[in-house]
């Protein structure tokens, strides 16, 4: 007899399993990228051996994570708003030297990866979280989060343009495009 419902896939079992490097991350410890530069290192030891691959399955909420000797274990969720400002970029560290997101953070913070991006012109509401599932959810896109855009051109805007903008975006209602003069 076959059961309705959830099937028992890795995904929906107990026993999920994931890349030692994203476990990492699940755990709220690093980012997955730090985390690959730790296995890499030699740092991580997983249920007492140091595996040299990131992508290693560990079973979360099973299998004993240390790194540098210390447990790894669950993270408290934290959830971060911040007004990004223009010219900031949304990145942990820039090779350009730029200014980042993370400088606008309090020092002593535990890791937390933004939801989403804000290219380097654009200021608005930037959330960060070490809740990775939390953020994979309300960025994806069945999930219908809306969001508001308002953008600034140098030109005087007229109605065909703002009508063909609203045609090529498939996204946006024309009802609610607005041009001020």
């Amino acid at each position: 007899m076959q059961r309705k419902g959830r099937s028992r896939t890795p995904e929906h079992s107990e026993e999920r399993r994931v890349g030692l490097a994203r476990a990492l991350s699940k755990l709220g410890f690093c980012s997955r990228a730090k985390g690959f530069e730790l296995v890499h290192a030699g740092r991580v030891r997983l249920n007492g051996i140091t595996p040299k691959n990131p992508e290693t399955p560990v079973r979360l909420g099973q299998d004993r994570i240390e790194v540098d000797g210390a447990k790894v274990t669950a993270a408290g969720k934290i959830y971060w708003m911040l007004n990004k400002p223009r010219g900031a970029v949304t990145t942990a560290e820039d090779e350009r030297g730029r200014e980042t997101v993370y400088a606008r953070l309090p020092e002593g913070l535990p890791w937390m990866g933004p939801v989403g991006r804000l290219d380097k012109a654009s200021e608005g509401l930037l959330i960060f979280t070490n809740d990775s599932e939390w953020a994979a959810r309300i960025m994806a896109p069945e999930a219908h989060v809306d969001k508001t855009y308002h953008v600034q051109i140098g030109a005087l805007v007229e109605e065909s343009l703002l009508r063909a903008l609203v045609r090529r975006s498939g996204f946006a209602k024309e009802k609610r495009i607005r041009g001020s003069r």
